[in-house]
């Protein structure tokens, strides 16, 4: 155990990784920030991508900076091997390479963008394998811990601050003038975002509306047909929902 203990804290004291961890910890609050106000706004990349981003981005600069550590002796000595090596050259090229196999999993459907967070997981993973093969154990171990946790928090407890549905609205009216402003406040009621809207004045004096929109949860048949049964002017409608979305 004392060997063991010996060769953990060779090259880093205890308040070094503690000021490593801070540091994750730091950019992971930072992170949330910026991602609330964008799950807020129903953006693509939200709460959760932001994190693991910020977060990743964090523990590259901690190897960057300390990672090679261990290559120099406490006299200065290099080890065997290593003069003259530019010790970062591979390190360097795997952030590059994986980055773009992360651009591989990204899809745009419509407009709807999936694949964000998988990405930005699948380039963590990728990172952290660096700060594993630097010796670092202590700071990865705590940062895929700190992101297991707030995966965990966002999926199953906070629910709502990372995620949203919607639908893909069409309707067909008669000329009135008033639907327009009409639907906006209900959209307004519904706590609903319009994305994309198509309005088309057809031959025959109707009008279609086109709409994607979203908000936290799909907008429910009942509450569509309780907006409709109100009008005189809707000649049909159709809802289809929005595939439930996690940045």
């Amino acid at each position: 155990m004392d060997t063991l203990s010996a060769y953990m804290n060779a090259h880093f004291s205890v308040a070094q990784e503690v000021d490593f961890c801070c540091r994750i910890i730091v950019a992971a609050i930072v992170g949330g920030i910026i991602g609330f106000e964008r799950s807020h706004r129903f953006k693509e990349a939200g709460f959760r991508t932001h994190v693991i981003v910020c977060c990743t981005t964090c523990i590259l600069m901690i190897l960057s900076k300390y990672g090679f550590a261990d290559l120099e002796g406490a006299d200065g000595v290099f080890f065997s091997g290593t003069r003259g090596a530019d010790t970062s050259r591979i390190a360097a090229q795997a952030v590059s390479g994986i980055s773009f196999l992360c651009a591989g999993v990204i899809f745009k459907t419509g407009s709807n963008i999936r694949g964000l967070t998988t990405a930005a997981g699948l380039w963590l993973t990728a990172n952290l394998g660096l700060v594993f093969g630097a010796g670092m154990y202590v700071i990865g171990i705590f940062a895929l811990l700190l992101l297991f946790v707030l995966q965990f928090l966002t999926l199953h407890v906070f629910h709502g601050i990372d995620g949203y549905s919607g639908n893909d609205l069409h309707f067909k009216i008669s000329a009135n003038n008033n639907f327009h402003d009409e639907l906006i406040e209900q959209l307004k009621t519904w706590k609903a975002k319009v994305i994309e809207s198509h309005i088309t004045h057809n031959e025959d004096g109707s009008v279609d509306y086109d709409l994607i929109v979203r908000r936290r949860t799909e907008i429910s048949y009942d509450e569509l047909k309780a907006f409709i049964d109100k009008r005189d002017d809707v000649l049909s409608f159709k809802t289809s929902p929005l595939l439930n979305h996690f940045k």
